[in-house]
């Protein structure tokens, strides 16, 4: 009877330890991991496209003088963006992730009506130094976009990580895990643009 009582709590302990390495504790752990890493592209995407804005604008500034509205607009909307304090508490803040991304349309838009400005200046679109930004901010856009649906996987599977069982059971009990927000589309980006010719 005593060799049973003495094997019982090895038992029970093996038997914890079992169930423990298939709580899904490690993957959550991982998947979160994933998902900061993954904003951590989103932020250097976006700081890389506010970087080449001050270059962009000054080069236009010699072209069109008298488009100071557009280029006001510009350099407030990266301002705005530059005054954000972004922080990794920002990716459990659906709030403040959406403030975040509607700076980041709003200087999307202000860069739009400049390319838009830009069309009226064929000797600043044949710039050696405007053609060479636009491209670096062409590709940053796609960057951007690319790190954003990246960013949109790592939270699905981070979300589904903590929803599913067992692993819901172990958040539940051990982490408190919450969902993260992914990036939506901006407002008025599901009404296609109207082009006249």
């Amino acid at each position: 009877m005593k060799r049973c009582a003495t094997k019982l709590p090895i038992f029970l302990l093996l038997l914890l330890l079992s169930l423990l390495s298939g709580c899904g504790y490690n993957t959550m752990q991982a998947n979160e991991e994933a998902v900061t890493a993954a904003w951590g592209n989103v932020e250097s995407s976006y700081q890389r496209r506010s970087d080449l804005i001050p270059n962009l604008v000054e080069v236009v500034k010699g072209y069109a003088k008298h488009e100071s509205e557009t280029l006001t607009a510009v350099t407030e909307a990266r301002a705005k963006v530059g005054s954000m304090q972004v922080s990794k508490d920002v990716l459990n803040n659906p709030e403040s992730l959406k403030k975040f991304q509607q700076a980041q349309g709003e200087l999307s838009g202000a860069l739009s009506r400049l390319m838009v400005v830009v069309e009226k200046y064929p000797d600043l679109k044949a710039n050696q130094n405007f053609m060479d930004l636009q491209k670096q901010l062409e590709g940053t856009e796609n960057r951007i976009n690319v790190a954003r649906e990246r960013y949109n996987k790592a939270v699905q599977v981070f979300n589904t990580s903590i929803r599913t069982f067992p692993n819901s059971l172990t958040n539940s009990m051990l982490l408190h895990l919450q969902r993260k927000e992914a990036f939506k589309a901006e407002e008025g980006a599901k009404v296609a643009p109207k082009v006249k010719f």
